[in-house]
């Protein structure tokens, strides 16, 4: 081979293994002495706290509400099961002699302290719209949490999955860091449920669906998606509700989790309402419903909805008396004396099922996850119980209530394989540890 093109090519291959190096490495930031809890402002780390149940902190990172933050929540992905670490102020297992910059460069560019790369699970995509300032006010609350001796569990990921270096080739495709810029064209509430909606809240990572390397697919923004064995509805204008989510319904569901006329918030979305956004004032939620009312045009389309309540109201007493109708039999024997209302409005006490949106999903899963396993005091209206039928119906029984329930309530078309969802379902919730 000729020299010169020997070293041409050895030089390519230099540049090229400097580009992959430049592109991989981040430097290590030296640990600091921890910081007392005296040394943060009491206001700030008041502050602190109410951001961290805004981005929904503790749910991620509390495997035993014993010993909150300490990590250890596992994450199951079609790649593996990542866990959540310890973001106590440990000083050996925690985050305790993190500095404040190390702190912020994770949240803003997904680096931890000693320069490896962040697994997208935790959802730096976001939290980098966050700004300094509330970044100080978090990293002050976390630092003056109890400390917890607790070692990260190692993630259940395969080669070459697990090589956090590879982590900087999905942001050279995916991640666009920089905090968020407010849109001069739209009003100050607006912009702030955008921010937190975007960012701290971190509202796509769950309701939008995604691509085959995990990154949240941004032509179905908000589009819907699967998340711990629930889906998360569409909050575009391909939400299937027969009632339209309007600004005020968005605020009464976030406020209270449950409104009149869409039932109650139900598996992963009852945590964000009463374990993270319980903590925001009112303002805050007021401004995060009129940021999503505008995205599905839902407060514009509710005008003149009042049809689609009065529709469902009609199929409140559907099946009553029905006696030769097995299926009948079934939905008045499980579910009519609570789900039954003669009124000219729907109310949150009596349920109506014609309007709630798991019966309209293109699946089953909400619906069969609910019959199930029911409706907990603490996850909606703490009025409203609702027993689940885990123990009472079998397979084939809850498969005929739910189609029932679909061709009576919806006039959509039946849908699919649902006993075989229903006993995947049982059995998942079944060895859940």
């Amino acid at each position: 081979m000729d020299k010169r093109l020997l070293a041409g090519l050895s030089m390519a291959g230099l540049l090229i293994l400097g580009g992959c190096v430049a592109l991989v490495w981040r430097p290590g930031i030296e640990p600091v002495p921890p910081p007392t809890a005296a040394s943060f402002a009491p206001a700030e780390v008041a502050r602190g706290q109410v951001l961290a149940a805004a981005g929904n902190c503790a749910v991620c990172h509390t495997s035993d509400p014993g010993h909150p933050y300490a990590g250890g929540v596992g994450f199951a992905s079609s790649f593996g099961t990542i866990y959540s670490t310890n973001i106590t102020p440990d000083a050996a297992t925690g985050i305790g002699r993190w500095s404040q910059a190390a702190f912020t460069r994770a949240m803003h560019e997904g680096v931890a302290r000693d320069g490896s790369h962040l697994f997208p699970a935790f959802p730096y995509d976001h939290f980098t719209k966050v700004s300094n300032g509330d970044l100080e006010a978090l990293y002050a609350f976390l630092m003056t949490q109890t400390p917890v001796v607790a070692t990260d569990r190692k993630n259940d990921l395969p080669f070459p999955l697990n090589i956090r270096a590879l982590q900087a080739g999905w942001k050279l495709l995916y991640f666009r860091p920089g905090r968020y810029v407010p849109d001069s064209a739209r009003s100050p509430s607006w912009n702030r449920g955008a921010y937190l909606g975007e960012g701290l809240a971190h509202c796509a990572a769950c309701h939008s669906p995604r691509n085959a390397l995990g990154a949240e697919d941004p032509r179905q923004a908000y589009g819907g998606a699967v998340v711990d064995g629930w889906i998360a509805p569409a909050l575009t204008d391909a939400n299937p509700s027969s009632q339209i989510w309007s600004e005020q319904e968005l605020f009464a569901y976030l406020r209270s989790g449950v409104t009149d006329a869409h039932g109650s918030a139900v598996g992963p979305m009852s945590s964000v309402v009463h374990e993270g956004l319980s903590a925001l004032p009112d303002g805050d939620i007021h401004a995060i419903a009129a940021y999503y009312a505008d995205l599905s045009q839902g407060t514009a389309r509710h005008v003149g909805n009042s049809a689609g309540i009065d529709r469902s109201i009609k199929t409140s007493d559907v099946g009553v008396g029905q006696v030769n109708d097995v299926d009948a039999r079934l939905y008045v024997a499980a579910c009519a004396a609570c789900h039954y209302s003669s009124g000219p409005d729907p109310t949150a006490q009596r349920p109506d099922l014609a309007l709630n949106s798991a019966l309209r999903l293109d699946q089953p899963t909400n619906l069969i996850q609910v019959v199930l396993h029911g409706v907990g005091a603490a996850e909606g209206d703490p009025l409203v119980m609702m027993p689940g039928f885990a123990g009472a119906l079998s397979d084939a029984d809850i498969t005929r209530l739910i189609a029932y329930l679909r061709r009576t309530r919806t006039g959509l078309p039946p849908w699919a394989d649902v006993e075989p969802q229903v006993a995947m379902i049982r059995k998942a919730r079944t060895q859940a540890p």
